[in-house]
């Protein structure tokens, strides 16, 4: 690695290939040697603005099939951007093999520096590590999965039309939230080992089978209502239900769908996929690639390869990046995950190193340990938002955040202060935290539960409704309509207390209408 006369790896504002090329090899050096960071190749690649925007509009992915909502999404960001309403990302990554990292050609080389730090190395090295991403997504298959996709959905255009195309695009879209798969199923059975399960039933059954009962009578309304809920047991196996992926549902058990509209259905779910483990580690993923910028910038400083010019200028950005506006700021939208996700991750290298008696009270397996590095590349594996914050948010982050848990009753007029800042209040505070980043109970729940295949074919829904919280009636009727288009029949959506089992409301399509 060479660097210039005065151990500077840059001089100035300016750049060039020569000077990324240096700037990255003695990041990477830091990073691997010193930080442990286990990341894939990385292939850098300089974008304007406008290519930055067109990024945007396709949810980021460098290759992606065409759809009317992608150019909407342009006009309106490019449309912010212009009345400077919204400034765009220095970079942009894509969790790939090798991993891809878009640099905006307008930044200066302190910029690309940080972002360096930050992408090629902080999100590239939890992409690789963080379970979510090893278990749903295959970064080595993705980028050749979408040149297919959009090649695919571009012959599907020549060949049906484009109107045809859209409309399964649309529908399939609609159901994107709902076309993923939330846990990993365990794998089928072998023929033989189905019939060892059969065997190992049916011995039971002898062994344990008492003459005595057949004596008993049986009420004969019993008897039939038993038999019809064997057979609804027995289609509703045959037919793997309930089932939370809708897209996938209907991609192989819609009786008019065509090979093409399948295919189509499939690619979406795909897409639907490798993004859901993101939705789920936000506040990780950017506390990462935050701590790692952070952490990497300043040795380069220490040990003089930045100017204080150049520090300057990364600690500018660095603090508007992890800026957290008040609650009562007119710029405050909820919290910075940038901002909290960089408070967690030093708030771990302080415990590991200089706890406090409260520290060593909530965290004894961490507090003191001396190796804050292998505590965080630990923690950045095995969770994700919900569980990291459950497990490692302290009673100081609590404090230096002024957190507390409002209860919203509503019979009740005003709001009560539930949980303050006190052994008790802190574990709800933090329950209550780490449940707001559980998608599990933020997204809504809605699965498919049965359908009459020998009837008229009625598809029948289920959506769970916590704290009374229902689905919003023009977006639910719009949706239903989209699943009735792929599955042909009339679809009917019901809504079940989570608690209680109870009915909330049904809604059907035949009563929706077109």
């Amino acid at each position: 690695m060479e660097t210039g006369k005065s151990g500077l790896l840059f001089p100035g504002s300016d750049w060039d290939f020569a000077t990324l090329s240096r700037a990255h090899d003695a990041i990477e050096k830091i990073a691997t040697e010193e930080l442990h960071l286990d990341v894939y190749p990385v292939q850098m690649e300089i974008i304007s603005s406008e290519q930055m925007l067109d990024a945007y509009s396709s949810i980021g992915m460098p290759l992606m099939y065409r759809h009317w909502s992608f150019g909407k999404h342009f006009i309106y960001q490019e449309l912010l951007y212009r009345k400077a309403g919204r400034g765009l990302a220095y970079e942009l990554v894509i969790n790939s093999n090798p991993c891809i990292v878009y640099l905006m050609e307008e930044n200066t080389m302190a910029l690309q520096a940080l972002v360096t730090a930050h992408a090629a190395f902080g999100h590239n090295h939890f992409f690789k590590n963080n379970y979510l991403f090893r278990q749903w997504t295959d970064a080595g298959a993705i980028l050749s999965y979408m040149d297919f996709a959009k090649s695919y959905i571009a012959r599907c255009e020549e060949r049906h039309g484009l109107a045809a195309v859209e409309e399964i695009l649309d529908a399939a879209h609609a159901l994107m939230e709902q076309g993923v798969f939330r846990y990993r199923r365990p794998p089928k059975l072998s023929s033989e080992k189905q019939r060892e399960g059969l065997r190992e039933r049916l011995e039971y059954e002898e062994r344990s089978f008492n003459d005595l009962w057949r004596t008993v009578p049986r009420l004969k309304a019993a008897g039939q209502a038993d038999e019809t809920e064997s057979k609804m047991a027995e289609r509703k196996k045959s037919l793997n239900l309930p089932e939370e992926n809708l897209l996938y549902f209907l991609e192989k058990n819609s009786l008019i769908l065509e090979p093409w509209q399948r295919e189509i259905l499939r690619i979406v779910r795909v897409i639907a996929q490798y993004f859901y483990p993101q939705r789920q580690t936000q506040v990780m993923n950017e506390g990462c690639a935050t701590f790692v910028h952070y952490t990497i910038m300043n040795t380069l400083f220490e040990r003089g390869q930045i100017s204080e010019g150049a520090m300057l200028e990364i600690l500018r950005s660095h603090s508007n990046v992890v800026f957290q506006p008040a609650f009562d700021d007119p710029r405050y939208s909820g919290i910075n995950p940038y901002a909290l996700g960089l408070d967690l991750m030093q708030d771990i290298q302080r415990i590991s190193m200089k706890p406090t008696a409260e520290d060593r009270d909530w965290f004894p397996d961490i507090a003191g340990n001396g190796d804050w590095r292998e505590t965080l590349l630990d923690a950045w594996a095995n969770h994700r938002d919900e569980s990291f914050i459950r497990q490692y948010l302290s009673p100081t982050l609590i404090r230096k955040w002024r957190l507390f848990v409002l209860a919203d009753a509503a019979n009740e007029p005003h709001y009560e202060v539930a949980s303050i800042h006190n052994e008790r209040g802190y574990e709800k505070i933090r329950s209550a935290l780490a449940d707001s980043y559980d998608i599990g109970v933020s997204r809504s729940d809605i699965q498919v539960v049965d359908l009459d295949l020998l009837g008229d074919r009625h598809l029948r829904l289920q959506h769970k409704v916590r704290d009374g919280i229902v689905l919003e009636e023009s977006s639910r009727d719009a949706t239903l309509r989209h699943i009735r288009k792929l599955w042909g029949y009339d679809v009917s959506l019901v809504g079940v207390d989570a608690e209680t089992g109870a009915a909330v409301y049904e809604c059907s399509t035949s009563q929706i209408g077109e």
